[in-house]
């Protein structure tokens, strides 16, 4: 029996892109008892990977180092005598819980002067693996090994139970096919298509026999309540009506998902939505959806990606230039839910 901890990112879409490692860790050990230390936010979807045994909630915001609170929680940690831990986060704080819990085996790529944190310290060939999926997977493997690839794709778990009461309590009782679109994302408007685009795009799918659902955080409803107001009473607006959890049971009710480049666009891909994904400053090459029902909408500027929570260049083409007529397109002639 082996135990293992992993130190989860912070980023809903990374944190499903880390399901892959957590298969092949079972794959590897047999009886493995699996843990994630992770922020409140992205717990919920954890709860839906199979593969997870617990959460350990991290009470730490971004940036936050508070010593003495992870040396508390590191000690608490003791008790469960975890043979290793993995770490995914590149930072030296994210390091640290490991270290005082004294975890035998401290697996994690190099960054932040992290050799007295780390002993099993790997080195990462980026251009060998572009894909932030492919660079977790690989921690699962002994030092100097390939990642394992194919990779078996992200899947949640599904409550129908659950899904039933999410249903419930927002009012809705969809008469028709369901379009979601996911306006948010969370790292910066660089990422976002513009709500107009978004809005126009609702009136085409509703003329086409689809009830048009907008949903994401609370961050994100002000864009929800703007394109709900461009749109011509075509879409009902959620943004910042669902938690996470929540917002998972709504998303298992579509036949489409339209979605930036997003936590909620990699939930939908671990669901297995047909899913229109609209790369602009980012890059589909680093944290593509994994999904075989995805089409990736990009429209390749020199100018992108860029990796930018905003468009340097102050004109933001990547994104203004990706007409709602050229999302239409690839969901009429793709017939991607079909």
């Amino acid at each position: 029996m082996r135990n293992i901890l992993v130190i989860a990112p912070s980023w809903v879409g990374d944190a499903v892109l880390a399901q892959p490692l957590f298969n092949r860790l079972h794959e590897r050990h047999a009886g493995l008892t699996l843990d994630v230390l992770a922020p409140p936010w992205t717990q919920p979807l954890y709860t839906r990977m199979p593969e997870v045994h617990d959460t350990v909630p991290s009470p730490f915001g971004h940036g936050e180092l508070a010593i003495r609170r992870r040396f508390a929680l590191a000690r608490s940690l003791a008790s469960h005598a975890y043979d290793q831990a993995i770490v995914l986060p590149n930072s030296f704080k994210s390091a640290l819980i490991p270290r005082f819990a004294g975890i035998p085996v401290r697996t994690g790529f190099v960054g932040e002067a992290r050799w007295c944190l780390l002993n099993d310290a790997r080195r990462l060939d980026k251009r060998a693996l572009p894909r932030l999926v492919d660079r977790y997977a690989l921690l699962a493997e002994d030092d100097g090994n390939s990642p394992t690839l194919p990779h078996v794709a992200p899947r949640l778990n599904v409550d129908d139970k659950a899904r039933a009461t999410t249903l419930a309590r927002l009012g809705i009782a969809p008469a028709r096919p369901v379009a979601i679109l996911c306006p948010g994302a969370e790292f910066g408007p660089a990422k976002r298509w513009p709500s107009a685009n978004f809005a126009a795009l609702a009136d085409t799918l509703h003329a086409a026999g689809y009830d048009v659902w907008l949903i994401g955080s609370a961050k994100d409803a002000a864009a929800g309540n703007e394109i709900a107001a461009i749109a011509r009473n075509t879409c009902i607006n959620l943004c910042g009506k669902s938690s996470l959890s929540e917002a998972i049971d709504l998303i298992s009710c579509a036949t489409l998902v339209v979605s930036n480049d997003s936590g909620l666009m990699h939930v939908a891909a671990a669901l297995d939505k047909p899913l229109i994904a609209i790369y602009g400053s980012s890059s589909p090459a680093y944290t593509p959806p994994l999904s075989g029902r995805a089409r990736v909408v990009t429209l390749g500027l020199a100018c992108s990606p860029c990796f930018q929570r905003e468009c340097p260049l102050g004109h933001f083409n990547c994104m203004k230039q990706l007409s709602p007529e050229q999302v239409w397109a690839h969901i009429e002639f793709d017939k991607i839910t079909r």
